[in-house]
């Protein structure tokens, strides 16, 4: 009996071994669907092709697969003249979910007004989609999504490939030139967009794409970019262009003087951004030697601005950490924390005390409704069927900062290219991309000023995705699409 035990567990271990597979998708494959769509009272159909496009090494092996959503209005008679949307997201090591599934996609969210989760879970049709004027590709860079490397893990990976500014410019830029050639879109006018990290994404791409592809952008836009020359430590610049933000986020908590609170918000912020400018960071810049009557009296114009106590800010030597900001904020006004990249979210911590937050309560909320969306979508809408996880943020680390440039791709790409503009995008309550670094990057983009009216910068009453409260989903898009709209070469040659 003992021998007959023995003997069927060893058949059932063969039998599992034998219809066992791997979980791993295609190299390369494409599912496509048919759907329709209401956007500004039209209603239009529309194809989705979902799939992956592998990578290669210099000798044509492939070494990753990029898992993508490509969308195409059907009722194009033209599609040369059709502009091409390009969309990434950030982290680095996110997946193209966010600005896929809220922003710019015919499928939303089923959220609240304000962006919050709601039962069931799911998507519905986006009546604001840009789909109307663009047709739009989502790529999901390596280990992102449900991209991989090739090998997905082990000393075969060559992590100089893809985990770094330059390298992830690289390979992208020569995946896309493949994608554009399998689509026929060569002639079509191309805009690519980044959020988050994506910013300084395609700021890189978009000299990549010009000189190494040979592709020519009508447009870059920027969605609550991350500069990371704004992140370097001990910078007076990065720590002084927090200060606005603060402004903002105090004013939407109603944490500020009566002076300020009484103002519409837009009416305070260019105030703070000239005392920011003129005042904070010379101070920030003197560092130990500036004259402690000068220290006290910009502490407490700060304090004014920022609803902290003016006794912290000088405790702080006036450079206030935006994780302290978030966790004393409201210490005295319920107990609440606030968010970080969208500071209108509210937090319990364990305790009152400390000098940063337990947790980020926006990114709680968020994977809360965006991960069985994307999951349920892909699979049951999209028909895209696999075991495979989708990585809402993949492993990319240890990411190589080094030698990061683009702000001089994009000005070098520009001066090359009349055609190509850029539009910025930012959420008034973003605290870690917040909008007035953002405003930075622009100035520092092109320092002649000779091309400053080919960039267009739109701020929102909203955090880094600003999309996902309803007021700013429509203005946001419509946005975009003016931007699209109004870059259309239409047979102007691009000459100066």
């Amino acid at each position: 009996m003992r021998s007959l035990y023995l003997f069927s567990i060893a058949l059932c271990s063969a039998i599992t071994l034998t219809f066992a597979q791997e979980r791993k998708l295609p190299i390369d494959t494409t599912v496509t669907t048919q759907h329709s769509v209401t956007i500004n009272g039209t209603r239009m159909d529309y194809t989705a092709v979902t799939g992956t496009q592998p990578v290669w090494d210099e000798l044509g092996k492939p070494i990753a697969s990029l898992h993508y959503t490509y969308y195409t209005r059907n009722d194009v008679k033209d599609r040369a003249a059709r502009p091409l949307l390009i969309s990434f997201n950030g982290g680095p090591g996110s997946g193209s979910v966010w600005m896929h599934l809220a922003y710019t996609g015919p499928r939303v969210l089923k959220i609240d007004d304000e962006g919050y989760p709601v039962q069931p879970y799911g998507v519905k049709e986006n009546p604001y989609s840009v789909l109307d004027v663009t047709d739009i590709v989502y790529v999901n860079p390596a280990n992102t999504g449900y991209s991989r490397t090739i090998p997905e893990s082990g000393k075969e990976v060559d992590h100089k490939k893809f985990f770094g500014i330059n390298a992830d410019t690289k390979y992208l830029a020569e995946w896309l030139n493949t994608f554009v050639t399998r689509n026929n879109r060569w002639r079509s006018p191309k805009y690519i967009v980044g959020e988050s990290y994506g910013g300084t994404r395609v700021m890189g791409l978009s000299l990549a794409l010009q000189n190494q592809q040979w592709m020519y952008l009508n447009g870059v836009i920027m969605v609550s970019p991350a500069d990371y020359r704004n992140f370097r430590d001990d910078d007076p610049v990065s720590s002084a262009l927090n200060l606005p933000y603060f402004a903002a986020t105090a004013w939407h908590h109603k944490a500020l003087p009566a002076a300020l609170q009484n103002q519409d918000l837009l009416d305070v912020l260019p105030e703070v951004e000239d005392f920011t400018i003129n005042k904070l960071l010379p101070a920030i810049a003197k560092g130990g030697f500036i004259q402690d009557s000068e220290r006290k009296a910009i502490a407490e114009k700060m304090a004014y601005y920022s609803g902290i106590d003016v006794q912290d800010i000088i405790d702080q030597n006036l450079v206030v950490p935006t994780q302290f900001f978030w966790k004393a904020l409201l210490r005295e006004k319920g107990g609440y924390t606030i968010g970080r990249l969208d500071s209108r979210y509210l937090g319990i911590d364990k305790v009152l005390t400390g000098t940063r937050p337990d947790y980020s309560p926006e990114l709680t909320s968020w994977l809360h409704s965006f991960t069985p969306a994307i999951n349920y979508y892909l699979q049951e809408e999209l028909n895209f069927k696999t075991d495979i996880k989708y990585n809402m943020f993949g492993p990319v680390h240890p990411w190589d900062d080094s030698n990061d440039h683009v702000r001089d791709d994009l000005r070098q790409a520009m001066a090359q290219n009349p055609y190509l503009n850029v539009l910025v995008q930012s959420g008034y309550y973003d605290g870690a991309c917040t909008y007035f670094a953002a405003k930075y990057t622009m100035s520092q983009v092109d320092p002649s000023g000779r091309m400053k009216d080919r960039f267009e910068f739109k701020g929102y009453r909203s955090g880094h995705m600003m999309y996902l409260r309803h007021e700013d989903l429509k203005t946001a898009n419509e946005d975009i699409r003016n931007f699209i709209l109004k870059t259309q070469a239409n047979g102007k040659s691009a000459k100066y």
